[in-house]
């Protein structure tokens, strides 16, 4: 009896939040032309979490009724929020993420807590193909312990996935620290170092690139940037060889004691220091796969190990999907747009002779992410019109991302056009217009072409050219 009545209680107080009777709180919710009007009980809000109390503690009134502005939330966040009825179960992972994120913003503890559980138990795979940014919602919001504890995990057997990406430059501190805090960090020592550098030069304004230039002021200045991360790395496990390469660079920015036992530990070993020496970190007791699944982790700005799983699964022709441990082809990176260049002539110089490629795309503005399996050479044509060549087993595709829960698979139906060389100037193209790169000097434009013709289906929406942000040309090697 006493669980019926703390129900009906609780269902009482959900219809008073819903009833308007001698409401004493308006809250505006949203953006036009998306906005809903909220009318609410101080009392009830106020037990509601500490958001809505320092809120109402510091509102002013209007003829005794307090008026709240939230602009920031959308409505339907909101209606979750103040009635605390939800269903996971029916919802996208984006929209739990998002929903997270509010609901920490408003405090609700034990709810956050339940929501991160939720997303790590049934939607692991999405959170991993959107790794970057679950990686830095979840330190920019010390609340998130869950989602934070899940993406080191997985960082410290694929450390590469953060240290030797495009995000590197942005970490969060405490995240960064949280890493380098890690006896089980699967890293050598002195590539922490490079990376902990990396991240401090780009974090520290007006440092001359040419460090024989550097001043004392600049030495000084990358030390207050690195000030919390530089206790956490173990000195005395890096080999002399690197401690005089890489350390002894930057010694200025370390503690003269601590760089006189770094000698001191080297140069007369039976000596005492006085620095605490910390413990060497842990060698994985469980060696990965030989297929080296760390590989396109490290490789790739664009694809996950999920997508290339997917990708190895629709080149063998499979029913179902590898495992992420099973994938039998190493993806070996040929060329990468923001760092070799865009242009045909680029392409062909890299890209040209090598049997067996994967070309992926990222689109500017909506990230689909685009690409294509050629499982024979990419060359030059000389004719005057160019030339197609012929196979069965080509295929494009659209892989899935946050805004596309199914990957699109859509192979070659007419195998003598299923590729397309032409001059120099231009790229890979599949086809004669299914997915390929543009012709510009030196492919300024990033521009590229889609439109469904002589493969099974589209894998757009719409059909023309696009703009891209990079894209990657990978060498399928079997393993």
């Amino acid at each position: 009896m006493r669980v019926k009545i703390l129900d009906q209680l609780s269902q009482d107080f959900t219809q008073l939040l819903e009833n308007e009777f001698d409401y004493n709180v308006v809250i505006e919710v949203g953006e036009q032309p998306n906005i809903k009007i909220f009318k609410a009980h101080s009392a009830i809000l106020y037990q509601r979490s500490l958001y809505f109390r320092q809120k109402l503690t510091n509102a002013t009134k209007r003829d005794n009724i307090v008026e709240l502005k939230l602009s920031n939330y959308s409505v339907i966040v909101f209606d979750i929020i103040i009635s605390g009825v939800i269903s996971l179960e029916n919802s996208e992972a984006s929209d739990i993420l998002n929903l997270l994120i509010a609901i920490n913003e408003f405090k609700f503890t034990e709810l956050v807590d339940h929501i991160q559980s939720y997303l790590i138990d049934n939607n692991a795979s999405w959170l991993r193909l959107n790794f970057s940014r679950i990686y830095q919602i979840s330190f920019d919001n010390e609340n998130l312990k869950a989602l934070q504890q899940f993406c080191d995990d997985i960082l410290v057997k694929y450390p590469s996935m953060i240290f030797d990406s495009d995000d590197l430059d942005t970490l969060q501190e405490n995240a960064l620290i949280s890493l380098l805090k890690r006896d089980d960090l699967r890293m050598e020592e002195s590539e922490i170092w490079d990376k902990v550098i990396q991240w401090g030069k780009a974090r520290t304004p007006d440092l001359p690139s040419d460090l024989e230039e550097w001043t004392n002021v600049n030495f000084k200045s990358l030390r207050t940037t690195l000030q919390h991360c530089l206790p956490h790395i173990r000195y005395f496990q890096i080999p002399s060889k690197d401690i005089l390469e890489k350390i002894q660079p930057y010694q200025n920015i370390l503690e003269k004691n601590l760089w006189v036992d770094i000698l001191t530990k080297y140069l007369a070993p039976d000596k005492p220091i006085t620095s605490l020496i910390l413990t060497p970190r842990k060698k994985a007791t469980v060696q990965l796969p030989p297929r080296k699944e760390s590989i396109i982790m490290q490789s790739s700005s664009i694809i996950t190990l999920e997508h290339a799983a997917e990708i190895s699964s629709w080149i063998d022709r499979r029913s179902t999907i590898y495992n992420t441990t099973e994938i039998p082809y190493e993806f070996k990176l040929l060329l990468r747009g923001n760092r070799d260049g865009f242009s045909g002539e680029v392409f062909h110089k890299l890209c040209d002779n090598i049997p067996g490629t994967v070309v992926v795309v990222k689109i500017n503005s909506t990230n689909e992410i685009l690409g294509g399996y050629n499982p024979l050479t990419w060359k030059v044509s000389n004719a005057t019109l160019g030339e197609y060549a012929t196979t069965a087993d080509s295929f494009i595709f659209s892989l899935k991302n946050e805004n596309l829960n199914q990957s699109i698979l859509s192979r070659v139906k007419n195998t003598f056009n299923a590729l397309f060389y032409r001059k120099i100037s231009y790229g890979s193209w599949f086809s004669y217009c299914d997915l390929g790169m543009g012709k510009y000097p030196n492919f300024t434009l990033k521009e590229w072409y889609c439109e469904s013709l002589n493969y099974e289906k589209p894998i757009r929406n719409t059909s023309g050219w696009f703009f891209i942000d990079e894209y990657e040309v990978f060498q399928i090697c079997k393993i």
